[in-house]
């Protein structure tokens, strides 16, 4: 299969599984109990007033026509409006993404630099201090729930030793003029030095309990596959020669461990994009996972849809540019 064909084949195979999980979080959100609009007016509203409502929104339609005309707009490009404050759900999503990027952006770097390299070096010093102490670190990083790591964070390093913020993006004393939403590149932009330093200050918490987390994910997978690549004849080759160990670690094992290793951090970027929800709700971030859990607690029908159609899309994109990434360097991915 040529590589065009197996990009539009991965494309295609996308459509339906869109479609699927569109129409199941759909009719799940008509069928759980609960009324949206009790829960929007309050239970002590008059019936009248909860019926008019109601018509407003279009909930007194049968569900599969209310189905039909939602696919209608989404096709469109509209994800309806919020019952809840009357705006476009896709503008109260891009008001929210760059918050949840730049928290995905600040912890994957970090879930990479200590998976990527403290991997390749518990692989090559196997069984000694470096690597047992590797696996002791994933084990825990990957048994402690996120939401208990980040509070026991904000509890040490925001109250007791109050070097970092426990919460929120910028300081209410920081003047920032927002430009693209993402707080670091909009202070580099206007160079406002001030607002950069507190605007990494305020991620270094959440960022780094994300980062803690994920990390445990990659440092496995990288410390397992490198050390498989090491017993290879063509590594041993490379040592025979005379060829330093760890440009033999790097550029030998490292490089050819990393197929499947990309595909596992492709699919958690997309999994971070698509929100943090545990992480952002711990530390009050305004990001997609802080609005999607306030949207369900109010039951926003059109903007839990949208927000996960969005969360869908990103996925999917991500998964294709894996895809695409891992069967350019590796060909036999295409057969």
């Amino acid at each position: 299969m040529s590589l065009k064909a197996y990009i539009i084949t991965r494309i295609i195979l996308a459509i339906p599984m869109m479609l699927i999980l569109l129409s199941l979080i759909f009719f799940i959100l008509r069928i759980i109990p609960g009324d949206p609009v009790k829960a929007i007016l309050g239970g002590k509203a008059p019936i009248e007033v909860i019926e008019r409502k109601r018509h407003e929104l279009g909930l007194d339609k049968p569900i599969p026509i209310q189905f039909v005309e939602y696919l209608g707009k989404l096709m469109k490009g509209d994800m309806g409006k919020s019952t809840l404050t009357g705006r476009p759900v896709w503008d109260e999503l891009m008001e929210r993404f760059p918050a949840t990027v730049e928290l995905t952006l600040f912890g994957f770097s970090i879930a990479v630099l200590i998976g990527v390299f403290w991997g390749a070096e518990a692989a090559r010093k196997k069984d000694k201090t470096m690597d047992v102490s590797a696996r002791v670190f994933a084990m825990l990083m990957y048994a402690i729930p996120i939401f208990w790591l980040g509070l026991m964070f904000q509890f040490l390093f925001g109250m007791i030793l109050r070097w970092f913020p426990v919460g929120g993006r910028i300081s209410a004393a920081v003047s920032l003029k927002p430009i693209t939403g993402l707080y670091i590149l909009d202070s580099l932009i206007q160079g406002n030095w001030a607002a950069l330093k507190d605007v990494l200050w305020h991620l270094v918490l959440p960022g780094t309990t994300l980062g803690l987390v994920i990390s445990s994910i990659f440092l496995r997978m990288v410390r397992n596959n490198t050390v498989l690549m090491l017993s290879q004849d063509f590594v041993k080759a490379a040592k025979a020669r005379g060829i330093k160990e760890k440009v033999v670690l790097y550029r030998h094992a490292l490089k050819n461990a990393f197929v499947p290793i990309l595909t596992m951090m492709g699919l958690q970027l997309a999994l971070l994009l698509a929100g943090a929800v545990l992480t952002e709700t711990t530390f009050s971030w305004p990001g997609l996972g802080s609005y999607l859990i306030m949207k369900i607690r109010y039951r926003d029908f059109p903007a839990i849809q949208g927000t996960v159609v969005f969360f869908a899309f990103i996925v999917v994109i991500i998964s294709i540019l894996v895809d695409i990434i891992n069967a350019l360097v590796d060909p036999r991915v295409r057969y």
